[in-house]
């Protein structure tokens, strides 16, 4: 195991920048994300549309419209290859197929959403929102299964555990919230009170969360520049990481093995850390701006910035993707 991790880190090490311009937008991006098997790459702007490109031809192959503002976020399903949802601040979610057919709206919210994930079967859709909730969805018929309550302030962030028992929601109230989906034998009935199963108090607001894949770990980071990481089984932070100069707006852990954390700032850079002792692996630089999202699929990494850039870092074993301008990376 631990030769498995140390190649994984010195391939994380090595990690190499090439850049391709793809993006016609003229707005700053705020999300993007990989295809379960790599093959797409799903990208949003601060307007009504998103774009899917090939990977790793870097061709764009279709354009999603149909929402009426800006779009906040969008998540490929982890399931199958050709679904993914958006979520706008128009207070709607959208299910779309690769081709860039609309097949759902998933209306409710009652300010603009935030942030999306699916469940890890791909059956469900957790949505946060400005309106101090967090619901989740049937992908299926579109039905809403929970309206859930508990924050004091607007909810941000959410991840699902990878196990599907849990799910973590934070935001603006400086807490995140561990949810059991479980109780009863039932799976959504538990969250009928206002109580989540475990919290924790963070020191400033939080915009990003991440499971590890064992699902041992939670990680928060948000304003104050700092990625804590939380073990589940302790119900304790033990690990405190002064990641950045400015605040995080993503967290994501390698989704295979969980190998290593990346966190994006606004200090425009993304950062590799050790999911072994959480020390410093690689700095990503070469952003003009905030970076303002990220993601990592087994063979892909790409980040997200504030104007209009995609990189796209790669390595042997996995690629992460960044937004910056309106350009793509890719080696």
């Amino acid at each position: 195991m631990d030769a498995e991790i140390n190649w994984a880190l010195e391939q994380a090490s090595n990690l190499k920048l090439d850049c391709i311009e793809i993006g016609d937008e003229d707005r700053p991006l705020s999300g993007c994300s990989f295809s379960q098997d790599g093959k797409l790459l799903a990208a949003c702007a601060l307007s009504p549309v998103a774009k899917l490109w090939s990977m790793p031809q870097v061709t764009k192959v279709a354009t999603l419209k149909g929402h009426t503002e800006r779009l906040t976020d969008v998540a490929f399903s982890p399931v199958q290859n050709h679904l993914l949802a958006t979520a706008s601040a128009d207070r709607t979610a959208r299910l779309w197929n690769s081709e860039g057919a609309h097949l759902m709206t998933f209306g409710g919210h009652l300010d603009r959403l935030a942030r999306i994930a699916f469940h890890p079967s791909g059956k469900y859709l957790g949505t946060t929102s400005f309106d101090k909730t967090w619901r989740l969805w049937d992908v299926e018929t579109g039905e809403e299964l929970l309206l859930q309550e508990g924050h004091s302030r607007s909810v941000y962030a959410i991840d699902f555990h990878p196990d599907g028992s849990l799910v973590a929601t934070a935001g603006l109230d400086v807490l995140a919230r561990v949810w059991d989906l479980r109780s009863d034998g039932q799976l959504w009935s538990c969250l009928l009170s206002h109580d989540s199963f475990i919290f924790f108090h963070c020191i400033s607001q939080v915009l990003a969360l991440s499971f590890s894949p064992n699902g041992y770990y939670l990680a928060p980071g948000g304003e104050d520049n700092t990625c804590r990481i939380w073990d589940l089984r302790k119900k304790k932070s033990i690990y405190s990481i002064p990641a950045h100069s400015n605040l995080i707006s993503q967290v994501k852990f390698e989704p295979q093995e969980g190998y290593f954390l990346v966190t994006g700032s606004y200090d425009m850079t993304a950062k590799i850390w050790s999911a072994r002792d959480f020390k410093p692996v690689k700095t990503l630089s070469g952003h003009e701006s905030k970076v303002t999202s990220l993601d990592v699929s087994g063979g892909k990494f790409s980040s997200n910035t504030v104007l209009h850039f995609v990189f796209i870092f790669s390595f042997l074993a996995f690629t992460i993707c960044m937004h910056d301008f309106s350009y793509i990376t890719n080696k």
